[in-house]
């Protein structure tokens, strides 16, 4: 925001009833119907997915197909450990499987022939759900020998080698979003009242600008504070770890001008004074109200009208009444 967009400078010869003459600089007031708030926010870049991949059953590594920074895919075998005893468990039940399969079948042949009682064919039933469910065990444990990607991504970090045998849990490799990146800001609550999650705002990253979707807005305050946990995406990549600063601009209607803090002197009941010239070239003193101040500015309402001549020294510059010649 420039404030003094919204002033014209003068500056006046000033001669009272003696002949000593000295100058004055002046603004001429502009009455808007709105003011805006410019505020910048730092955020870390953080990405949307941040895994530390682990295999879920012990043993020993067989193979790390990636190191770090190679860039993987969705489901990609990332790593695999020794799989030959998961493997023989795995045809010992796939053969127990089959033969109870086999076994059911005819006891449900030979029942319908009346050569068995019912409860040999519930036992041949018990045995071949038994075996179909080792079966399906054994193929998951299988399947655990192989270590896969959740989601498309970069490999951020590498922690073992080939030949170490570890438990289950134990980080392998840690792998980061490649897609999309988030920026976490702490914004004060007085600013949230006017921001809308699904809107866009800017950010400026690494000199440039670009904009980013308000996501996500933690339900709490860290630590008792008075801002919260904004969270936004981009719908573009960058460097996890850097640092994007929100440029948050909020347009409040109100009506009033923008004048500098040093041409204000506070008066009573919260009000501030403020010396003008007006039509007549007399000095009047003002009374306003400072609604928003930035920087060396305030946003004030009161008895400014467009045209006013703001006295940009106060008191010290001007003596109220005084008729300028």
């Amino acid at each position: 925001m420039s404030n003094l967009e919204n002033f014209k400078y003068i500056v006046l010869l000033v001669i009272f009833a003696s002949p000593i003459a000295f100058s004055i600089e002046v603004l001429e007031v502009k009455i808007l119907n709105s003011y805006s708030i410019t505020k910048e926010f730092p955020g870390k870049l953080l990405p949307l997915e941040q895994s530390k991949l682990a295999f879920e059953i012990p043993g020993k590594i067989k193979k790390i197909n990636v190191d770090v920074g190679d860039s993987v895919s969705k489901n990609q075998i990332l790593a695999k450990l020794d799989d030959r005893e998961a493997l023989a468990k795995l045809n010992q039940a796939k053969a127990s499987y089959d033969l109870s399969n086999q076994v059911l079948e005819r006891f449900e042949d030979l029942r319908q022939q009346g050569h068995i009682s019912i409860q040999d064919l519930d036992k041949a039933k018990s045995d071949f759900i038994i075996a179909e469910s080792q079966y399906e065990f054994y193929k998951v444990k299988l399947e655990q020998t192989n270590l896969i990607s959740p989601f498309k991504g970069v490999i951020q970090n590498r922690f073992l080698d080939t030949g170490t045998v570890i438990n289950s849990g134990i980080p392998i490799l840690e792998i980061i979003d490649s897609n999309f990146v988030e920026a976490h800001i702490s914004v004060p609550v007085i600013y949230l009242e006017d921001m809308n999650l699904g809107e866009e705002y800017s950010f400026t990253f690494d000199g440039r600008k670009v904009a980013a979707i308000f996501s996500k807005l933690a339900p709490m305050s860290p630590g008792g504070s008075d801002s919260r946990l904004a969270i936004f995406r981009f719908s573009e990549f960058f460097n996890p770890g850097s640092i994007a600063n929100l440029q948050l601009k909020i347009f409040k209607e109100a009506r009033g001008t923008w004048v500098p803090l040093r041409s204000l002197s506070q008066s009573e009941q919260g009000l501030w004074g403020i010396y003008t010239i007006n039509d007549e070239s007399v000095v009047v003193r003002d009374l306003v109200e400072i609604i928003y101040f930035e920087d060396e500015y305030a946003y004030v309402n009161g008895t400014l009208n467009n045209g006013d001549l703001v006295v940009l020294g106060g008191a010290a510059k001007i003596i109220e009444g005084k008729k300028i010649n």
